[in-house]
């Protein structure tokens, strides 16, 4: 049976751009180095936050390639690979180059509104063509649909390469349900970085971050103080982030990390269409923010 490596403060990486819009491999190399270097437990990539959409096939192996060969195994590697199509997921996971990747984390489908059984079904077949460790990834606000925790209790116990689930249904209660009566293999991981002092303190895993991106060493010692049963000092940090919390997903994601990690030096504040920049008061609420915490 497989077992989830990917715990603790794990970083859905962004896709730097030059501006010309081509891939900035030289910036994507100094990212991960500052997540190594700087408490990341995990790479998250080609999800959401790295704009897989808008990355063509061979964008994407390129990118997984090099993350691979820049992280030197020093660190777990999810990769993102889902969609709407069951049988077009299939073939992608049978076709890819999944060398020095560690998982598979696999969106619930979005647009076409399945049943939960569908939901089901499309997780199990991923699941039974899947060579690695399967993250399961519930977030209805960009899908349309909510995986109910009996569902994903039914899939964790069902298949045993499904290992967690990235949790961004924006409900506690949820959360609580399925750790409740998760198998002891499966774990839950946050996917909002705002629940993710509440999830923790209730049993969560970890989280998939976007403002991790970012502040890794921040979020990453929050994280870890929970896990030490040191709430005090973590709700402090957690509330010290409230406000960037907001402004980074206010125009969008990724604009708002973007936005910051442009700020502080590392990225080209470009993004693909039909995503565009954050607007610039929240840029400059944001950098306000990171003057006063002196990063």
């Amino acid at each position: 049976m497989a077992t989830n490596i990917f715990k603790g403060l794990g970083i859905a990486l962004v896709t730097p751009f030059k501006t010309d819009g081509s891939i900035d491999y030289v910036a994507l190399k100094r990212l991960i180095e500052y997540q190594t270097d700087n408490g990341a437990d995990f790479l998250c990539i080609l999800g959401t936050t790295s704009e897989s959409p808008c990355l063509d096939y061979e964008e994407r192996a390129e990118i997984k390639r090099f993350v691979v060969e820049a992280n030197q195994g020093r660190l777990p590697v999810l990769m993102g690979c889902g969609g709407n199509n069951t049988m077009a997921v299939v073939k992608e996971l049978q076709s890819f180059d999944l060398r020095g990747v560690d998982g598979i984390l696999s969106v619930c489908p979005y647009y076409n509104k399945p049943s939960q059984e569908g939901l089901y079904r499309h997780f199990k077949m991923i699941a039974d063509n899947c060579p690695l460790p399967v993250v399961l990834y519930n977030v209805p606000g960009r899908t349309g649909i909510n995986m109910k925790s009996e569902t994903t209790i039914r899939l964790a116990t069902d298949c045993k390469n499904i290992i967690a689930v990235k949790e961004a249904g924006g409900s506690l209660e949820q959360v609580d349900e399925i750790i409740k009566n998760k198998p002891a293999h499966f774990d839950v991981l946050s996917g909002d970085d705002a629940l993710t002092f509440p999830m923790i303190a209730s049993g969560a895993a970890g989280v998939i971050s976007v403002i991790g991106n970012a502040l890794p060493r921040e979020f990453s010692r929050m994280i870890r103080l929970e896990f030490n049963g040191e709430y005090e000092p973590a709700r402090k940090i957690h509330h010290r982030f409230t406000e960037l919390y907001s402004l980074l997903f206010v125009d969008g994601n990724p604009a708002g990390v973007k936005a910051l990690l442009h700020e502080m030096g590392f990225i080209e504040n470009e993004l693909r269409l039909p995503l565009v920049p954050t607007r610039v008061a929240t840029v400059q609420k944001m950098a306000a923010i990171l003057q006063e915490m002196r990063i």
